[in-house]
């Protein structure tokens, strides 16, 4: 058992009967959804928000049922993974590009428990992975000049050379490099967000409540929020 499945399939346990559970995107939960389909397949009830239009399809396949933000107004439970996770349980998410609709989830979540391997720890946020932003396609040569003037190093995602990455909601991702990590995210995101054009940005802070980081034995650690 690899770690992705490892932590995929412990976050399912966490499911109970009657539950909204938002469904994040990713190889890791992946494996989350496939354990919670065998469990509906064994008799469990409840409804699921999916957070990308592959989720939505891979939930279909299993018959889990769906629900949407017109149906409810919260969710009990969001399994989701994340890019880079630090100490405090601040993240970076979007590299699967459903940062948007993963962060409107987490937004209306009592309990987001997060499922990673041990490469996504990491000391300070934005050390590994970019920090992705989706932004209104028309406005995305603006907010890479913008990025850069602050020191940054801005990359338009492609799909294929020369064809920008699409996001389930019409948008593009920009994926911006911090020299050195980010110093301040809650000023990041602050800052980011106020540029017009972009829609979201991938710093997930202060949304997670647990982190099952899967091992290479197939066992889990489990880091809870202090």
């Amino acid at each position: 058992m690899t770690p992705k499945e490892a932590a995929g399939r412990r976050a399912a346990e966490y499911i109970e009967a009657g539950m909204i559970v938002g469904l994040g995107t990713g190889s890791t939960v992946e494996w989350t959804i496939r354990a919670l389909g065998e469990r509906v397949a064994a008799g469990l009830a409840v409804k699921a928000i999916p957070t990308s239009e592959a989720t939505a399809a891979l939930a279909c396949s299993l018959d889990i049922e769906l629900t949407t933000l017109a149906e409810v107004s919260s969710a009990d439970l969001t399994i989701d993974g994340a890019d880079e996770v630090d100490p405090s349980l601040d993240l970076i998410k979007g590299l699967g590009g459903a940062l948007l609709r993963e962060k409107v989830v987490a937004s209306i979540t009592t309990r987001q428990v997060i499922v990673v391997d041990p490469s996504k720890l990491v000391e300070r946020l934005g050390t590994k992975a970019p920090l992705p932003a989706e932004v209104v396609p028309w406005s995305h040569p603006l907010i890479a000049r913008r990025l850069k003037e602050r020191g940054l190093e801005p990359a338009l995602r492609l799909r294929a050379p020369d064809i920008p990455f699409v996001t389930d909601n019409g948008n593009f991702v920009i994926d911006a490099r911090f020299p050195g990590g980010i110093d301040d995210a809650r000023a990041t995101e602050c800052w980011l967000n106020a540029l017009p054009g972009v829609v979201e940005n991938g710093l997930f802070l202060g949304m997670t409540h647990l982190v099952i980081v899967g091992q290479d034995d197939g066992s889990c650690h489990l880091i809870n929020k202090s």
